[in-house]
């Protein structure tokens, strides 16, 4: 009878230890798989140099510098999301148009701006970004990839790209992280950072889709946990900076909810 008993309570704490791994598992696995096709317009701002786009709602300073190049856009309110939407990766194709180029599938931009609404227009004749229309206000080479600029305004079907990244700021003693191209929700309600050598610290809120920690990180690989606040869903990505990771760097990885 003892020995049943003992039986049945190593079963009993081996398969806990299962369901809490498979647990931890199931939560780093969202892998993310590009989202359906939808409908929107887009229209493109600036010249060919794309020094219009330099800047922008996002704060991304010089897109040039930062890796963004030529292939970004602006967002009207209702896909910015105040801000959360900032470095979400979007493919958009040039959809039902004479001047959509046909020999192009789609182009990659990159969130960096709001497209503001303007009441002064109507929604359909000039007022391109008020509410609650989605619309791209594209760099000019962008747009110039998918359709011909005299055209002004195309039809375009777009849909959301890869997984989420990180991108760091602060010193030895203070991690600020962006966090861009959330999927799901697009929204955070809370995130943490854990080092390779420490615990789970919670980070607070710092703006838009920023998240900061108050401790001394460095030469640690970190991983994040981050609970989406339209879904209650919690996703890890683990490793997602090696233990030499710099601030003024972004880190990609290839998980995203769903």
């Amino acid at each position: 009878m003892a020995s049943t008993l003992q039986a049945s309570t190593l079963f009993f704490a081996f398969a806990t230890f299962i369901l809490m791994f498979m647990g931890e598992q199931a939560m780093a696995a969202g892998i993310f798989r590009p989202s359906q096709w939808a409908l929107a317009h887009a229209t493109f701002y600036g010249d060919e140099t794309a020094s219009a786009t330099m800047g922008g709602a996002c704060g991304y300073g010089n897109l040039f510098q930062n890796g963004y190049g030529t292939d970004t856009a602006a967002l009207s309110s209702t896909l910015f999301n105040n801000g959360y939407a900032c470095g979400t990766c979007y493919q958009i194709k040039c959809y039902q148009s004479s001047a959509c180029y046909k020999n192009v599938a789609f182009t990659t931009v990159t969130a960096t701006n709001l497209c503001p609404p303007n009441w002064a227009q109507p929604s359909d004749n000039g007022g391109w970004c008020n509410p609650p229309r989605v619309h791209f206000d594209m760099a000019k080479p962008a747009f110039m990839k998918i359709a011909q600029w005299k055209a002004g305004i195309v039809p375009v079907m777009y849909r959301r790209k890869g997984g989420i990244r990180f991108s760091f700021q602060g010193n030895g003693y203070w991690l600020l992280v962006y966090v861009m191209n959330v999927g799901g929700g697009g929204d955070i309600s809370s995130m943490s950072v854990r080092g390779s050598r420490s615990g789970w610290i919670n980070m607070s809120h710092n703006w838009g889709a920023s998240y900061q920690a108050f401790a001394t990180l460095g030469g640690q690989a970190l991983s994040f946990r981050i609970t989406s606040y339209s879904t209650r869903e919690t996703i890890i990505a683990w490793n997602v900076a090696p233990a030499n990771w710099n601030v003024g760097l972004t880190y990609s990885t290839t998980v995203n909810f769903r």
